[in-house]
């Protein structure tokens, strides 16, 4: 396999860029750097500015570059879709000109992808991995949201950057039913899939048979781990998705109950070829054990038989 492992700044517990306790990106990168990666995610739009010179510099300090950037917003609602469109400019004007990484032998696109997160929807946020009881968008919406969708794909393409629709607990592209809805209505010229390994076992899916069922469609992937014993629990409150995040529902890689050495068989059998990111989403206040978290997820996948 021609694999490679990369981060992200979830790890660190960056995921709303509002929350008052992030930790400086500087510092991201220059930990990012010292578990081993070559490259990191961008982040949610806002984190990392948008100054090419100013990330261009940080990326070299800490032998990096940029695997992906991040559209995690309301793609549903119209009156948020010129802000969604000016994101991606954005977004994509500074990743092209980045440090670029290695396309790998088989890889179906060169980076850097854009990751497409639905996102902002208390009445999903609140049902996240409850297939039976989140409530489902009206045709109407969902022809919207695709067109919305669309939209984002084509300029993101504009610029030269693989768009990957990435299924997210708590959002409105979730389960089964829209994972399928989602190949169906957005063609695989325009984006292709992410598919995030701990947000399909949060939300009843075996990641194994999903990996297998849209190899073809599948241009980039996520690893998480997810604590057993603490998942159940948070299935049983009344909780946003972050919030079990926050009570530790995900863990590092081979600590948790995903079943890593099966999945890197599985990556094998379908010919998977180029990057994968680890995330382990959390509470930012407790991102002093980020490093120490990230150097075991690597350290694990490395010892099964993942390059880093």
């Amino acid at each position: 396999m021609s694999i490679q492992i990369c981060g992200a700044p979830c790890c660190w517990g960056v995921d709303d860029v509002k929350n008052p306790y992030l930790p400086p990106w500087q510092r991201v990168l220059e930990e990012a750097g010292q578990a081993g990666y070559s490259a990191i995610e961008l982040g949610p739009y806002g984190y990392l500015p948008i100054d090419v010179d100013a990330v261009t510099a940080e990326l070299q300090k800490n032998g990096l570059s940029i695997v992906a950037g991040t559209i995690f917003d309301d793609l549903l609602n119209e009156e948020n879709y010129e802000n969604l469109l000016r994101q991606t400019d954005d977004i994509c004007s500074l990743i092209v000109k980045l440090p670029r990484l290695t396309v790998h032998k088989g890889q179906h696109f060169p980076t850097p992808y854009m990751t497409i997160m639905d996102w902002g929807h208390d009445e999903r946020d609140y049902a996240a991995g409850h297939a039976d009881r989140a409530p489902r968008l009206s045709d109407e919406q969902w022809a919207q949201m695709m067109r919305h969708i669309r939209g984002i794909c084509e300029r993101a393409n504009s610029y030269g950057v693989r768009p990957v629709i990435h299924p997210h607990a708590g959002g409105y592209i979730e389960f089964a039913d829209e994972i399928d809805a989602v190949v169906r209505d957005i063609p695989y010229e325009l984006a292709g899939l992410c598919l995030d390994t701990g947000h399909l076992y949060y939300s009843g899916m075996d990641p194994v048979e999903w990996l297998k069922m849209y190899a073809d469609r599948l241009d980039y992937v996520h690893f998480k781990d997810v604590n057993e014993q603490i998942y159940l629990e948070v299935l049983g409150e009344h909780i946003r998705f972050f919030e079990g995040c926050g009570k530790g529902a995900m863990c590092p890689i081979g600590t948790g109950t995903l079943d890593y050495p099966t999945i890197r068989q599985t990556l094998a059998d379908i010919g998977y070829a180029g990057y994968i990111t680890i995330e382990q989403e959390r509470d930012p206040r407790n991102a002093d054990t980020s490093l120490r978290d990230v150097k075991a997820s690597v350290d694990y996948l490395k010892s099964v038989g993942y390059e880093i």
